[in-house]
């Protein structure tokens, strides 16, 4: 079995905690960001290996940059 990827993870918590600070329920952010509601749970999960387009888009959505959704956040 394959171990998860620290970037993912990263990208699963950045999307989780910025999508909860907009108080956006997950359909309502695939909605803004064109995507699906499965897509948004999958990166959450750290499942999905989303293109430049759709972080660009979830980016947008989330009135945050691309660079911000990989960022490391001190607890």
């Amino acid at each position: 079995m394959g171990r998860r990827s620290s970037t993912k993870d990263t990208l699963a918590r950045n999307v989780l905690r910025l999508r909860r600070k907009r108080e956006y329920s997950q359909a309502d952010l695939a909605l803004r960001a064109r995507v699906t509601q499965a897509l948004v749970s999958a990166l959450e999960l750290g499942r999905a290996n989303p293109t430049v387009e759709t972080l660009e888009r979830l980016a947008r959505a989330l009135g945050a940059s691309v660079a911000e959704l990989f960022a490391t956040i001190e607890p």
